[in-house]
């Protein structure tokens, strides 16, 4: 078995420390370590730990040797590409979208440019119940209307059970969703790039 602790970890951006706080109960940097570079047993009560506080699902922490998977090899800052000391392994969008509140993903394909998106691009969204708008806000969303029909933009307003987006496109209006019964939120944007 492969141990993934690291991949996922250097993915959400955070550091042994902040992984360790995150546990419930909290641990130390050291056995965060420990258990990434295994000179610690890694046991089912880890992972679940680990995942939990990682929101992902723990099965995705550890996975079967074979096949090749694809690598983070180098990181690009503003002063060029930097090879990474050792590459690690790439986690791929459904993993690190997975979360521990079971609120269902769902993709939004762009057929046409608009705003900053392009065709092919694939927006992954997190549903969540409306009275949860508060974490949308200033987020793209993805609201149903009635008629089978949807209105997408950045979530600007929510008074009542209005709730106001604003289209990507250039001089679009600001459209009202009364009482939507589910806000998604885009969480992640993949964009294949052409040849």
């Amino acid at each position: 078995m492969i141990n993934r602790i690291r991949d996922f970890r250097k993915a959400k951006g955070l550091t042994l420390a902040e992984l360790a706080e995150a546990c419930d109960p909290p641990t130390t940097a050291q056995t965060i370590g420990r258990l990434e570079t295994g000179m610690r047993n890694l046991s089912t009560k880890w992972i679940d730990r680990i995942g939990i506080a990682l929101g992902v699902d723990p099965e995705t922490l550890v996975r079967s040797e074979t096949g090749a998977q694809p690598q983070v090899v180098a990181e690009l800052l503003a002063s060029g590409a930097e090879a990474l000391t050792a590459p690690r392994e790439a986690v791929l969008p459904t993993e690190l979208a997975a979360q521990d509140d079971d609120t269902p993903l769902m993709v939004l394909e762009v057929q046409e440019s608009v705003g900053e998106f392009r065709p092919g691009d694939m927006l992954w969204m997190r549903q969540l119940p409306p009275e949860r708008a508060g974490e949308a806000i200033n987020r793209d969303c993805l609201l149903p209307r009635p008629g089978g029909r949807f209105a997408f933009g950045r979530l600007i307003d929510r008074r009542g059970t209005l709730v106001g987006l604003l289209p990507p496109g250039s001089g679009q209006k600001q459209q009202v969703v009364d009482n939507p019964p589910w806000i998604a939120v885009a969480t992640m944007l993949v964009r294949p790039l052409q040849p």
